[in-house]
């Protein structure tokens, strides 16, 4: 694999100097200043490649182009963003930039509910809880119908809960969930928030679903041109939430999703941890079946609780068999006779992060030891391999 870290650009606390450092040789990141649904000017695009290549590393991978959510909804200007997309996809391509990832998920992008969770050790993880999720939904937002979405013991649940929380605790829940984490498209308040819901009021599944595929059809033609993959992103967690249809979670939407749009610039971004959360998604069995159209890959791994929590575990613990998983992605590289560009994904705060200004889920350390003990699975697996 190629080893990469996520870099936010200049305001980042994790420098390009300490991502060369932790071993990685490249670095996947995006022009987060640019507003969604504008293009990305080539200058800028140069700039920040030159920046990068002058730390020593080399600009690998796009996250994210967003897809604006007028394309999403398919809204009156859809036709407009489509040409704004195309246009900052030929932008990245004069600049020899030929990896994108997107993702479609509906006006929120990966959610949590708990950014400092403790683990046993004193580290800090990420965490999503459903009942938490639902306090809220019923309680902080008071989403209208979100009564249906919930079973009656988890709303008595959450219910109890929010009546026990302090307004403080209320507060700093719904900025978890609402202000943005690193990488996210939008932050809200509270009633943008409830205004960006209401446009997906007449869009279910199906629609986004057609939606989807209508972007694609709209910019995988000049992609196939550039010789760029765009690599879709999946839902995170991967199940519909505050009422909003999300329609990459499994194997069977990637697979349809790549039978109605064939061209090869339509991929996959192969996260372990958000397909994880899942326990139908069949991880290195998604990677030995869907592996021509993978083209990053996510490496990390969650521990699924009961009643739809997970955390964030250690890279090489939690529910995803890392084993077994990095194996099928050495078996995919030796057959397709190339290396695929992987980032640690979501680290602990950890050691001397955890008195620093860290970004939630992108301190170094965490995600440094998360490379190193990729890094050492990979080469043995690649060493047994040799001996066989």
């Amino acid at each position: 694999m190629t080893e990469t870290m996520r870099w936010f650009g200049p305001n980042d606390p994790v420098s390009l100097r300490d991502i060369r450092q932790a071993g990685a040789t490249g670095i996947v990141t995006a022009l987060h200043q640019i507003a969604n649904g504008d293009v990305w000017p080539r200058e800028a695009i140069a700039a920040r490649k030159a920046r990068i290549e002058a730390a020593g590393l080399v600009w690998s991978v796009v996250e994210s182009l967003p897809v604006h959510e007028g394309i999403k909804t398919r809204a009156a200007d859809w036709d407009g963003l489509t040409e704004r997309y195309r246009q900052s996809l030929i932008n990245l391509a004069a600049c020899d930039i030929r990896t994108v990832t997107y993702n479609f998920m509906p006006v929120i992008d990966w959610t949590r509910t708990d950014l400092a969770w403790p683990m046993p050790d004193g580290a800090l993880a990420l965490r999503f809880e459903l009942e938490a999720a639902a306090v809220y939904d019923l309680h902080i937002l008071q989403r209208g119908g979100a009564a249906q979405d919930y079973t009656p013991a988890l709303r008595d649940r959450a219910a109890r809960r929010f009546h026990a929380m302090t307004q403080e605790e209320r507060d700093r829940l719904e900025r978890t969930i609402i202000a943005g984490l690193p990488g996210s498209e939008e932050t809200f308040t509270t009633a943008q928030f409830r205004d960006a819901l209401a446009q997906y009021d007449d869009v279910d599944a199906e629609a986004l679903r057609a939606n989807h595929v209508a972007f694609l059809e709209a910019v995988c033609p000049v992609a196939d041109d550039l010789g760029i993959q765009l690599v879709v992103h999946p839902d995170d967690p991967p199940f519909a939430l505050f009422g909003l249809p999300r329609v990459v979670s499994t194997e069977a939407d990637v697979a349809a999703l790549f039978a109605r749009v064939p061209n090869r610039s339509n991929g996959l971004c192969f996260c372990a941890g958000s397909f994880g959360a899942r326990g139908d998604n069949d991880l290195p069995g998604m990677i030995d079946r869907l592996g021509d159209r993978i083209g990053f890959l996510h490496l990390r791994s969650v521990q699924r609780e009961p009643d739809g929590a997970f955390h964030e575990a250690a890279h090489l613990a939690g529910n995803a068999d890392m084993v077994a998983l990095v194996a099928a992605i050495h078996r995919l590289q030796i057959r397709e006779g190339r290396s695929i560009p992987m980032r640690p994904d979501h680290g602990h705060q950890m050691l001397d992060d955890l008195s620093k200004v860290t970004l939630p889920g992108y301190s170094l350390l965490g995600r440094m030891r998360g490379l190193a003990e990729l890094r050492g699975l990979e080469r043995g697996i690649a060493h047994m391999a040799a001996l066989q």
